[in-house]
Formats: C-alpha cells, sequence, structure tokens
C-alpha cells in the first residue's frame, strides 16, 4: 500500500462547548436565533419575524421547538414572562455571543506573526491562572479539565472587556 497524502494535524484552536450546545447550534436557524438573541429579549414571534427578515421560514410551533432546544442546551433562557388577558409570553435572551464566521484563506499569512507575538504575552497569564486552578490531586488525563477551566475563564474576560468597551463607545 503506498501513502498518497500525510500530513501533521496541527492544533490552533480551541472550541468550548457541550454535546447538546453543539447539537443546538448545528441548525443554521438555531444558529440565527442566538445572534438575533444577542442584547435582545424577544418572544417567540418576534424571533420568527427577524428570522424571515434573514430568509428562514418556520412555522410558530418549530419556532418554539427549536427554542426548547436552545433553552435545555443553556444557550438561552427565558428573562422575562407577561401575563395579557389570560394569554402568557415568554421573552428569551442569552448570555452567549455567537460569532459565526470564516476564517479569511489568508489567516494565517496576515496574522502569524501576531499570533505568536500575542501568544508569548498570554503564556505568561496562563501560567498564572493555571496555579490558581490546578488540581495538585488530579491525573494527568484530567488536565484537560484544567485547561477548560482556563479557557473559560481567559473567554468570561475577554467578552466582558469586550462587552464593556462597546458599552462605553455608546
Amino acid at each position: 500500500m503506498s501513502t498518497l497524502l500525510e500530513k501533521p494535524a496541527r492544533v490552533n484552536r480551541t472550541v468550548i462547548t457541550t454535546a447538546d450546545q453543539a447539537r443546538a447550534i448545528e441548525d443554521p436557524a438555531r444558529a440565527k436565533v442566538l445572534e438575533i438573541l444577542y442584547r435582545k429579549e424577544l418572544n417567540a414571534e418576534q424571533i420568527l419575524d427577524e428570522l424571515k427578515k434573514s430568509g428562514y421560514k418556520k412555522a410558530l410551533t418549530t419556532m418554539r421547538h427549536h427554542l426548547d432546544i436552545l433553552k435545555e442546551s443553556g444557550l438561552i433562557e427565558i428573562v422575562r414572562i407577561e401575563e395579557a388577558r389570560g394569554a402568557v409570553t415568554k421573552f428569551y435572551g442569552t448570555s452567549t455571543k455567537f460569532l459565526g464566521f470564516n476564517l479569511p484563506k489568508d489567516f494565517d499569512a496576515k496574522y502569524s506573526s501576531l499570533v505568536k507575538t500575542t501568544s508569548g504575552k498570554i503564556e505568561k497569564l496562563l501560567k498564572n491562572i493555571s496555579q490558581k486552578t490546578a488540581n495538585k490531586n488530579s491525573k494527568p488525563e484530567h488536565d484537560s479539565y484544567g485547561q477548560y477551566l482556563t479557557f473559560e475563564i481567559i473567554n468570561r474576560a475577554i467578552t466582558e472587556i469586550l462587552e464593556n468597551s462597546h458599552q462605553n463607545s455608546k
């Protein structure tokens, strides 16, 4: 047998999600709902109207099903319930900013030096965080959980900084 292709797979990205969250956003309409709910509180009908503007045609019952999947995965939540004339309306919101972009093909060529420079600076920060989150009694196979905690701390810190800078720029 002859080898036709061989190249090392280089890890250059970390995705932090649960299996439920990954399944929830595998549907493009549900991913769009996350984008729609960013900084908004909308009910199912309002979300449906916003989806229609983006080219998605769904029935209200289908929309409620999608909202249930997103809610069960923890990506959205009920943020307000209103009652009017005996009817109850649920409003949904999200604490997740979904960035569903594709990297440009020239990303590595364009930004590799910035990635390298930034990596050196972040390495010191990671060591500090890792020392504070490390479980001295954990087995080596549990190192991934420490990496997860570190990444989640940094993700939330960066998100906080970016959200605050957005609020301050208004």
